[in-house]
């Protein structure tokens, strides 16, 4: 029995389900020894908390026996086997799916028999019946459209049979599942499309599709594929090792799929019975159909009336440490961990970007851009994309009108770094001082800092960073060009940039649909594959190198720099809740329930390909929670006005757009007080670093 903790660190409080693919040894017509590795594999998956368990296609019978379906004391047997399971599964309180020739009236059917609490919830017959090349199913199986009724008679009791049933857990929203078996699968329109437009989130398959060469990709790309369409998680368990090989061979490919992507892969060829595991997150499945207004409509339009058959899960706590969820969970949802991935999306994500400014360029006739470079990454950024767009539109760089503004607390460091940059991408570098100006302006208004008071308040940062966007903005009107934005998306969510005239506003910005955490491996990228020359990647890195600061306010005796991350937070976590409540809309608590799973715990060691040693860092739930109340605040109540205003800009990153054009509209006078109440009262009283 696991001990009591807060529900908050529990993974079902969450909305996930854990599904599990069983892998058992097939012993070729032997019920009673299927029967034997069933309840093993059933055995082992309640101790793992497993709530759904997905046996393979005949399962009890083993698949590739021929005529012997045909045999009347092996289809008695398989019934025998079924009783025993069914009162398995009121011990340990899962769900368990397994195959079994089952027959009804006078015919013979290929069956999923749904087993929960002690009982059949129902049996699902196959749809489609395979008589081609290796496969004669129609020799022994009746088509489930063959059926004389929708009820047959199994362990006593008369239970739904029929294709398309929809079993539903009545006090676990979303635990919501159907079945169906192989051959479905490859049909033009498979059964679970219409049980997903019914209300399945969790599509399962019975399988025992041989293997042959490259079967494997095909049917991990239907998986991956039926989950993605049908907006659902996709299990599918093959039969393996055990199975007759007359004339065919098994590999016994397990596999969990969830909106297209993989949660979980079992071992091929394994010559022993086996789980493979995942939480699926129903919540965030339903709460992606609920944006997607397509899914809905093909709904009303081409769904069923579907049979939905209730049941009763468990919602206890599940066995493991601290209720840890298993699936793949990024620290960095818009930094793919997979270098191959990650590659390809910086390509993209950069490729978005110079493609988007060369339109504006060609739109306008431009042939000249204002860029303010700071020796920071945003500009940084910006920069480089504007050399590959004038490369690509075969403009000379010169027509880069690049502008280094120190004010009052400018670095040497990322003055040197902007002009080391300006000189080796060969654009036109050029320095102006605002520190005059800024001092005319802050004596004009009557600021403390005129006479001689070190007060440096949002009116004296402000000043800067109006001033700097001032003169960008007539230099591009003085040269006949229009002035390149450099704020990304995580300082549009956090408000973290000067309204109106300041760095808010420009002509076009291409970062406004990229990251924080993403610009930093962007540049890299562009530093490691010469995208716009080998000269520029020794600055590229020192740049890299240093601590983020909008440098308006001189450094402390200490001689400390004024920190961003220290004021908004950390921008990996920052880009971790932003990506979670902007794309799914899912409660705060969740949101720090996933990054405690992603952070808390240093030892998971799971970091993007060519991340600073010094990024690597662990968060405890007292901060997360310190941190995400100050994003919500920002996010929801603080910041809306900024994002109503913003200028044009590609988007980038999926569901990554804050433009009121785009993905995200929202009032500039809301209260974040909904959020902060459900963050507050679904998370322990007391926060812990590590809870016991």
């Amino acid at each position: 029995m696991v001990q009591s903790r807060h529900p908050f660190f529990e993974a079902r409080t969450h909305g996930f389900v854990r599904t599990a693919a069983a892998t058992p040894v097939v012993h070729v017509a032997d019920p009673v020894s299927n029967g034997n590795a069933h309840e093993a594999l059933i055995r082992k998956a309640a101790e793992e908390g497993v709530d759904l368990l997905v046996f393979p296609e005949l399962s009890l019978s083993a698949y590739a026996i021929d005529d012997l379906h045909m045999q009347s004391a092996l289809l008695e047997a398989v019934e025998d086997q079924i009783a025993r399971l069914c009162a398995l599964t009121e011990q340990f309180d899962l769900v368990a799916i397994v195959g079994a020739p089952l027959r009804h009236g006078d015919s013979l059917f290929n069956c999923a028999v749904v087993l929960a609490g002690g009982e059949v919830l129902g049996v699902v017959p196959k749809s489609y019946l395979p008589n081609y090349r290796e496969y004669y199913e129609k020799r022994w199986f009746a088509p489930a459209a063959s059926r004389t009724e929708d009820a047959i008679t199994l362990n006593g009791e008369r239970v739904d049979f029929a294709p398309g049933l929809v079993f539903e857990a009545v006090n676990r929203p979303g635990f919501i599942f159907a079945v169906e078996i192989c051959e479905d699968f490859w049909a033009p329109t498979p059964p679970s499309t219409r049980a997903a437009m019914a209300g399945a989130r969790i599509l399962c398959n019975l399988s025992a599709s041989n293997i042959v060469i490259g079967k494997s990709d095909d049917r991990a790309l239907m998986c991956a594929s039926q989950s993605a369409r049908t907006l659902s998680a996709y299990v599918f368990a093959a039969s393996g090792w055990g199975e007759s090989t007359t004339d065919l061979a098994w590999d016994g490919q397990a596999m969990i799929h969830e909106l297209g992507v993989k949660l979980a892969e079992g071992e091929r060829f394994s010559m022993e019975s086996h789980l493979t595991i995942a939480d699926v997150d129903v919540d965030r499945i339903g709460l992606d159909r609920l944006r997607n207004g397509t899914f809905a409509d093909c709904a009303r339009l081409e769904g069923e009336t579907a049979v939905i058959v209730p049941f009763e899960a468990s919602e206890g706590p599940q066995e493991g440490a601290m209720g840890d969820v298993i699936r793949p969970l990024d620290r960095f949802p818009f930094v793919p961990d997979d270098a191959a991935r990650l590659d390809q999306d910086c390509f993209e994500a950069f490729n978005i970007q110079v493609q988007g400014l060369m339109r504006r360029m060609t739109a306008t006739g431009a042939q000249t851009l204002v860029i303010g470079v700071s020796g920071g990454l945003d500009s940084t950024q910006a920069l480089l994309v504007a050399c590959r767009a004038f490369d690509r539109l075969e403009i000379p760089r010169s027509g880069i009108l690049a502008y280094t503004m120190p004010g009052f607390a400018t670095s040497d460091g990322t003055k040197s770094n902007a002009w080391a940059l300006m000189k080796a991408l060969g654009v036109s570098g050029h320095e102006i001082d605002i520190r005059p100006a800024a001092a005319a302006m802050l004596e004009g208004i009557g600021h403390p800092y005129a006479k001689g008071e070190p007060v440096y308040d949002i009116t004296f940062e402000n000043v800067q960073a109006g001033l700097r966007t001032d003169y960008l903005f007539r230099l591009a009107n003085h040269n006949n060009g229009f002035v390149l934005g450099t704020g990304d998306l995580s300082e549009l969510a956090l408000g973290w940039c000067t309204y109106g005239v300041g760095d808010h506003m420009s002509h076009y910005n291409v970062n406004g649909g990229v990251a924080k955490t993403l610009i930093r491996h962007l540049i890299r990228w562009v530093a490691d594959k010469a995208v716009v020359g080998a000269g520029a990647s020794p600055t590229l890195h020192a740049i890299l190198a240093t601590e983020i600061s909008p440098e308006l306010v001189p450094a402390g005796a200490d001689g400390k720099i004024q920190s961003t991350e220290g004021t908004v937070g950390p921008y990996a976590l920052n880009d971790f809740f932003l990506f979670y409540i902007s794309r799914y809309g899912m409660n705060p608590s969740k949101v720090a329930y996933l990054a405690h799973q992603a952070w808390s715990d240093a030892a998971r060691g799971l970091w993007p390909v060519g991340m600073p040693d010094d990024e690597k860092v662990a968060y405890d739930l007292e901060v997360i929670r310190f941190w995400l109340r100050k994003f919500l605040i920002r996010f929801f109540q603080t910041s809306q006005f900024k994002r109503s205003a913003v200028p044009n800009g590609p988007k980038v990153v999926t569901g990554g757009s804050l433009s009121p054009r785009g993905d995200w509209r929202a009032p500039s006078d809301s209260s974040a007080r909904v959020w902060l109440e459900e963050l507050d009262g679904n998370l322990p009283p007391v926060t812990l670093s590590r809870v016991q």
